[in-house]
């Protein structure tokens, strides 16, 4: 049991750590794509297109229909990683750098482990928060010194709020909703019943504002079509189903220095070299949440056999 344990833990964290490198291109791809296409397209446009690989998926793997209350759950999770993320970070990345937005996503781990407390039931020890708070703090710290953050509070940082309070919420239900359904089968449903709602805004914003872009735009709006909306997810999922929403959440907090370090690489932006260093600090914290072991709801354990044998 000891031997399954740890097998399904470090399986669960490896999945957690894909699902983080390929998120952690997202804002400096949304960044270049914005600069060349409508915004509204950029968010939604990339929704339609992952949900139409979402529907070959589906029909391929021969994956049941949800039931009534999961349509119902799946709502919620479209609501926060299929629609409020990718538009609030579109328009806030319109006229900021990615590097500056990943100051505010540095929020993101904390706030999917409140979210997780709240809506999975699970219960964290004292240990996992004083690691997590502090890999906090290492973060900001270093997104400061680093010279990201300039002035006060401005509309762009509100839109980025709004995307992180909404992600987290997408990521606590579909880690529950993976526990049930799968993580490749929770997003991909996700984008279905998304579909109402993203397809007549993608129309709208094409309409509106005919998309034209270099290769370098098309190029990343591929990128956050296939990877960040769409295989991403099935590595994330499955690791929040498998380890604990709140306890693989945490290795987000390695995100925002990833994110950085894609911006200076392929953006241009300037990070001085002992990022690298802030980097092994966060990691340090990333391994002592991992260490500490979450007491889940008493149904957990249960649902995190069953997504397993998915």
């Amino acid at each position: 049991m000891r031997d399954k344990s740890s097998a399904t833990a470090a399986g669960a964290i490896t999945l957690g750590a894909l699902g983080v490198l390929a998120f952690s291109m997202s804002l400096p791809a949304t960044r270049v794509a914005v600069q060349q296409l409508d915004p509204w397209f950029v968010a939604f446009g990339r929704a339609v297109g992952a949900a139409a690989l979402a529907a070959a998926y589906l029909r391929f793997s021969g994956a049941p229909r949800p039931s009534r209350e999961q349509w119902r759950r799946l709502t919620i999770v479209a609501l926060g990683v299929v629609a409020g993320f990718p538009l609030f970070t579109s328009l806030a990345l319109t006229s900021q750098t990615s590097a500056h937005g990943a100051v505010v996503i540095a929020l993101l781990p904390a706030t999917t482990a409140v979210l997780a407390v709240l809506r999975a039931g699970e219960r964290p020890p004292a240990l996992f928060w004083i690691a997590s708070a502090s890999g906090l703090v290492a973060v900001l710290t270093f997104l400061v010194v680093s010279g990201t953050v300039r002035g006060g509070v401005t509309v762009t940082d509100l839109y980025l709020l709004t995307a992180v309070g909404l992600c987290g919420l997408g990521y606590a239900e579909g880690g529950m909703l993976a526990r049930e359904l799968g993580g490749a089968r929770t997003i991909c449903w996700a984008l279905i019943v998304a579909l109402p709602v993203t397809v007549p805004l993608t129309l709208a914003a094409a309409v509106a504002d005919p998309p034209q872009a270099g290769p370098a735009g098309w190029a990343a709006f591929g990128y956050l079509t296939v990877v960040s909306m769409f295989l991403g997810f099935f590595a994330w999922y499955a690791g929040l189903a498998r380890g604990g929403i709140a306890r693989v959440g945490q290795i987000q907090l390695v995100q925002p220095v990833l994110t950085l370090l894609w911006s200076a690489l392929f953006l241009g932006e300037q990070v001085g070299l002992w990022s690298f260093g802030a980097a092994l600090i966060v990691l340090v914290f990333v391994v002592l949440t991992q260490r500490s072991r979450a007491t889940l709801s008493k149904d957990s354990y249960v649902d995190t056999v069953m997504a397993e044998s998915r």
